[in-house]
């Protein structure tokens, strides 16, 4: 039985979709300053040509690799029905996914590129848009998993509170720091949000 043939469209879209895969892979597996376009493109199946019609820059491919990859941790972690928690539950679990989600693949990524966009004003201009986009699209996530839960005169406090503990934690992990204090450091702030926000 023969598939039947992808449309312009299909084909367009997984081009762009192995090539986005193939950055982030890189990224992780080599840092930034090892990847290149070429290495991208054989790990991707595709030409050099096909990468800079869909991708101008090294700089536009590397932002779009982070959001596509936000754009699938923030779909699969809505997959989880917070919401029909109770207080303290949902704000542990909002606290979990977001671990979960953002201290992995994503994080490594991430880092990558905002250390090279000190120096790179290039990648930095590429970044910005999708940093804006990721603080959004979190912010949504967690208030929709949060729900009446988060305070009204600060409701991003939490928020922001957790996202930058989680990006410390995370770069202690790629650094090789102690797992066990990280357990328990992530335990110590669940414990004092439940307390506070899940009244």
């Amino acid at each position: 039985m023969t598939r039947p043939r992808l449309t312009q469209q299909e084909r367009t879209e997984r081009t762009r979709e192995l090539l986005l895969d193939a950055t982030v892979d890189c990224l992780v597996e080599l840092g930034y300053a090892r990847t290149s376009t070429n290495e991208i493109c054989r790990r991707a199946g595709v030409s050099r040509g096909a990468q800079q019609h869909h991708f101008a820059t090294k700089a536009d491919l590397m932002a779009h690799a982070i959001d596509h990859l936000v754009t699938k941790l923030v779909a699969s972690m809505s997959e989880y029905p917070a919401a029909s928690l109770p207080g303290p539950d949902r704000v542990a679990m909002g606290i979990d996914l977001l671990w979960q989600g953002y201290s992995g693949s994503l994080s490594t990524a991430v880092m990558e590129l905002w250390v090279a966009a000190r120096t790179d004003p290039e990648l930095r201009a590429a970044m910005h848009p999708i940093d804006k986009a990721l603080a959004r699209r979190t912010g949504e996530l967690f208030h929709e998993m949060l729900g009446d839960q988060v305070p009204p005169d600060q409701p991003d406090l939490p928020l922001w509170l957790t996202v930058n503990l989680i990006r410390g934690l995370a770069l202690d992990a790629m650094l090789g720091g102690d797992p066990a204090r990280r357990d328990q450091l992530l335990q110590e702030w669940k414990t004092i949000a439940v307390k506070t926000y899940g009244a």
